[in-house]
């Protein structure tokens, strides 16, 4: 079970734990995105931080149909008492967690500043 909180900003925010190749760590606040379908996106300096290495690039178009390129890099997701080893997205400035790592887990939100968040492996 993974738990977090809600933000002031109504954000849905939990805490990740990160690590590159070379045993670099690092605890991320990351925000829920229920519209990102991809697994995790980081700033590009958090990438360069823990030396990730380079996947490929892609491209993706936003909600206000603005094309953006970007940079995926795999990197190890403490994720539910397990190693995840993911592909993230280098964009951006605050760290997101998407449906493709939420996938086969359960999501609970309590909407209010301060209020839980609970994500539950699917039995």
């Amino acid at each position: 079970m993974i738990e977090g909180f809600v933000s002031a900003n109504r954000e849905a925010v939990v805490i990740v734990s990160l690590r590159g190749p070379e045993g670099r760590t690092r605890e991320v606040n990351a925000v829920i995105d229920t519209g990102y379908s991809g697994s995790l996106t980081l700033p590009p300096r958090l990438v360069t931080e823990l030396a990730l290495p380079y996947v490929f690039s892609s491209k993706a178009i936003l909600a206000d149909d603005t094309e953006v390129g970007f940079r995926l890099h795999r990197v190890t997701a403490h994720w539910g008492g397990k190693l995840r080893h993911i592909e993230a997205d280098a964009v951006g400035s605050t760290p997101l967690v998407g449906m493709a790592l939420l996938d086969s887990h359960s999501l609970y939100v309590e909407v209010e500043d301060g209020g839980r968040v609970v994500i539950r492996a699917n039995e």
